[in-house]
């Protein structure tokens, strides 16, 4: 279905994604995994067209859409969601209108400059904001919901675009744990029920091997693993994070249990 090839990304001198490939085969869970500076957003950028690749291509159902412009650019955003780390909400417009912003590809400038919405958008929206357990929450500013209600929302807007394939960059990072195994749990669930394929970029080992079907180790904008998850033992992730015999991977869990053992770990030392 998709397939990566040499793809690179130059900044000036500084080379962020340099010469990378893979091929996913089938609609799956990607966890792609590294430190900061990995070049991890890098890639979900030029996926989705938001940044133009320096060299290689990325083809999608026999399609290359590294080069695509325009409409035809817009068009693939479509079918290929982002959501990010900060929400990328309108804070003071309530969530439903939020949540409608992801039909705007396919909206005439004369329903957007006037914000008209045809009556089964609006319907499918409730429905889908119900489906992420918040549509008691539809007729709130976005603003007033805590920062994982917003995150929810984020995932309602890209499933309005009904895309194939859905990029989270850092979906979880500002959340705490609880509310980060909730968005988890949503784009796992988004797809096993609907098929979508979800390549989710992620800070820690635990989510990466408790939700995904495979996982992608990027360092310094190179692959250094690719697997399953079961495949991902210490030995790799030291690997991955460039990391010393030191390495602690309680230190990055957002499990709610492994956080609490290694608070009370730091006390008994403190």
């Amino acid at each position: 279905m998709l397939h990566v090839s040499s793809l690179t990304k130059r900044f000036g001198e500084r080379t962020a994604v340099d010469n990378i490939s893979f091929t996913v085969d089938r609609p799956c869970m990607i966890g792609v995994i590294g430190r900061s500076g990995a070049g991890k957003s890098t890639l979900l950028r030029m996926m989705n067209r938001l940044a133009d690749a320096s060299d290689g291509s990325i083809t999608y159902e026999g399609r290359e859409i590294t080069g695509l412009k325009g409409a035809l650019r817009r068009e693939w955003q479509s079918r290929c969601a982002m959501i990010f780390q900060q929400f990328n909400l309108v804070p003071r417009m309530d969530v439903v209108s939020n949540v409608l912003h992801g039909t705007l590809n396919k909206r005439s400038t004369f329903a957007t400059l006037f914000n008209l919405y045809p009556q089964s958008d609006i319907h499918r929206a409730i429905e889908i904001l119900d489906r992420l357990g918040i549509a008691e929450h539809a007729s709130k500013r976005a603003e007033a919901l805590s920062g994982g209600q917003q995150q929810r929302v984020a995932i309602a807007r890209a499933l309005m675009q009904d895309p194939d394939i859905i990029l989270a960059d850092e979906p979880i990072a500002s959340l705490d744990p609880m509310n980060a195994q909730i968005v988890m749990d949503a784009l796992r669930r988004i797809h096993e029920e609907d098929g979508r394929m979800v390549v989710c970029n992620l800070h820690t080992l635990d989510t990466a091997r408790r939700y995904c079907d495979r996982v992608i180790g990027m360092r310094d904008g190179r692959i250094v693993f690719d697997g399953e998850p079961d495949a991902l033992t210490t030995t790799a992730a030291r690997d991955i994070y460039g990391a010393g015999d030191d390495f602690s991977e309680g230190a990055t869990s957002t499990q709610i249990e492994a956080l609490d053992r290694t608070e009370l770990a730091a006390a008994a030392y403190a």
